[in-house]
């Protein structure tokens, strides 16, 4: 994987994407750093007042690839200070992977806010047929090239700029079933309707909807950076919401890490196959 978390530490991290080696905020991090030396070796940095500076700033914008396991993803910084890859999802692909490939060929899963499509290009490449929904039409461009990128253009991928919650009611008065869903919801923002979205308001009447449309022996995975909802939370909010249905319920935090270095917890997942034990 051309990923690398370098260091942490005063409220920032410093990792390496590739070529590019970035500084960008964590409030998470508290202690100092651990290896001062090598935060002069960033060439892409993000302050909140300022945006990104640095000498790779230039040419970052006109982008660059990282494999990650065995997918090429395009990153390019934006405005929010991210790049394009929530690195601690690495963890999350050979689950999904196994889900994929232990059920029938060509099941179908529904990806919601599906970003830059990582996850939605490990599930089409292990076999499935995906929807991937977003709500913001430069991340389903950004996704669509990602497709691009990996020669997997022909596989079965439906791109749909859409409100998860709304589409996923509409799946359910259209009947529609999915073997798998996946989920990876912001802390708040808005669907291309402007309908509002607030992970304390909003996230379990989803859940509770996503359960009407996935199937009694399906998969689900939660993942989330919200601040409060560490993986027991997660867990009992998606168990909850299922309504506790047979199966396998595991939890964890989200992780990069260095062997000789920090650990940053960035985020919790929950998830759940429904296949008999």
């Amino acid at each position: 994987m051309d990923y690398e978390l370098i260091d942490a530490g005063g409220a920032a991290r410093l990792e390496r994407f590739g070529e590019h080696v970035v500084d960008r905020p964590y409030p998470g991090a508290l202690d100092a750093p651990q290896f001062p030396d090598r935060w002069p070796d960033a060439d892409l940095r993000f302050d909140r007042e300022t945006g990104w500076i640095g000498t790779g700033v230039d040419a970052a914008r006109e982008g660059w690839s990282v494999e990650i396991d065995g997918l090429r993803m395009e990153l390019r910084p934006t405005d929010a200070g991210q790049v394009g890859l929530y690195p601690e999802h690495a963890g999350m692909l050979p689950w999904l992977r196994e889900q994929v490939e232990a059920r029938e060929p060509n099941l179908s899963v529904l990806h919601l806010f599906a970003s830059t499509g990582l996850l939605t290009l490990t599930l089409a490449r292990a076999g499935a047929a995906v929807v991937h929904v977003d709500s913001a039409r430069p991340a389903i461009a950004w996704a669509r090239q990602n497709a691009i990128l990996n020669g997997l253009t022909e596989r079965p991928i439906r791109w749909l700029q859409d409100d998860a919650f709304g589409f996923t009611s509409r799946e359910l008065r259209r009947n529609r079933r999915y073997d798998g869903i996946v989920l990876d919801p912001p802390s708040y923002g808005h669907g291309g309707s402007g309908r509002a979205w607030r992970v304390e308001a909003d996230l379990v009447p989803l859940l509770r909807a996503c359960r009407r449309i996935v199937a009694s022996d399906g998969f689900m995975l939660l993942t989330a950076h919200t601040e409060g909802y560490g993986p027991g939370d997660l867990r009992s909010t998606l168990a909850g919401a299922l309504g506790h249905p047979a199966g396998v319920f595991e939890h964890g935090p989200l992780v990069t890490e260095r062997d000789d270095g920090p650990r940053l917890k960035l985020g919790a997942f929950a998830r759940w196959d429904g296949r008999s034990t």
